[in-house]
This record gives structure tokens, sequence and C-alpha cells, in this order.
């Protein structure tokens, strides 16, 4: 009975949990941002992986509260912690913001999140490490064509010139400027300027 117990409470948590943050986003849709704020945080605080990365973005942007990185940085992490991927992502980018590219491996825990975000699909995460292995102190060429090749797939632009970058170079692969040139032309096409620039 007591087991039982335990569960239903937790299952009402949960519950609580969830509709306390649908709340949050409906609200945070209709304008009222410190209602929305106000929904997140306390789904957040009962442990809510969404909820917390929601309170992220309110003191990221400065909506419903007061503008906060390092708060931010702290939601971020608890959700990232719960393997939430845009949190992983961003947390990953609170740690490495004012750090340039060389310095990323002082802050391996950084790098990890963005793997783990970039394996579940993020495309922002997939093209910062796709970057970071290109440029590090001690360049990972193939690894960081990999990530840039995923981000090509998923539609970003910036990381399409880079293969074309790649392929024109011989870097992380084969040189073939045929290849560069169809990857520049399908950048140049979604808007790159850099790839227009380089077809020229």
């Amino acid at each position: 009975l007591e087991e039982a117990a335990f569960q239903l409470q937790q299952i009402f948590r949960i519950d609580i949990s969830i509709a306390l943050n649908i709340l949050g986003i409906e609200s945070m849709r209709a304008g009222h941002y410190r209602i929305a704020y106000t929904c997140f945080k306390l789904a957040a605080d009962r442990g809510y992986s969404k909820a917390q990365f929601n309170v992220g973005l309110c003191y990221e942007h400065g909506r419903g509260t007061e503008k906060d990185l390092e708060k931010a940085a702290f939601y971020y992490y608890h959700a990232a912690s719960s393997c939430h991927p845009l949190a992983q992502y961003r947390y990953a980018r609170c740690l490495l913001c004012h750090r340039p590219e060389n310095e990323w491996h002082r802050h391996p825990k950084a790098v990890t999140f963005l793997e783990q975000a970039a394996m579940a699909g993020i495309t922002e995460a997939q093209a910062c490490l796709g970057v970071f292995y290109m440029r590090g102190l001690q360049p990972k060429e193939k690894t960081g064509l990999k990530y840039l090749l995923l981000a090509a797939r998923s539609g970003d632009a910036q990381s399409r010139y880079h293969v074309g970058v790649c392929y024109e170079k011989g870097l992380g692969v084969q040189q073939n400027l045929a290849e560069a040139m169809r990857h520049y032309q399908e950048a140049a096409a979604a808007g790159n300027r850099n790839a227009a620039e380089r077809l020229r």
C-alpha cells in the first residue's frame, strides 16, 4: 500500500509539472511572460527538465524575469543533466561563449554536452562541433567533416559551405573540386554569401 501511494505521488507530481509547463508555453504565446515564467519555475523546481530548459530561456532572454546568464546556465545545466538535447547545446554555449575557439580544450564538459546534443540531432551543435574539430589546437578533420555533413544535411547553409571548403582543400576527405562546387552551389542557393563568392 505504501508503494502504491508513493507511485501515485510520483505520477501526480509529474502530471502537475507537465500541466504547469504547458500553461507556461500557452502564456508565453499569449505574451504573458511573467505568468509563463512563474509556471515554468514551479515545474522546474519539481525537477521537470522541459520546464528547467524553459526557465533557462526566460533568464537568457529576460522574458518574465530579469536577464541573468548565470541563472540561465544553472537551469540549462540541470535540464542538460537529464539528457535534454537543446539544454545540452545551450549549456555548452554558455560555457564557451566568452572563450576563443582554440581554448575549448579547457572545457571538456562543454564539448561532451555538444556531442550529446549533436548526436540527438541538434543542428546548431553539429555545426559548432564541426568548426571546433576543424579549427582546434589539434584538428580532427575527419571528425569535423562528419559533424559538418550532419548539420548540412539538416539544412544549415553555413555548414554546407564549410563542407565545400573541406572538399576544395582536401580536409578530412580526398580533394574533389567537383564535389566542392556542388556543395558551394547548394549553400549559395540557400543564401550563403561566402559560398557564392567561392563559386566565383
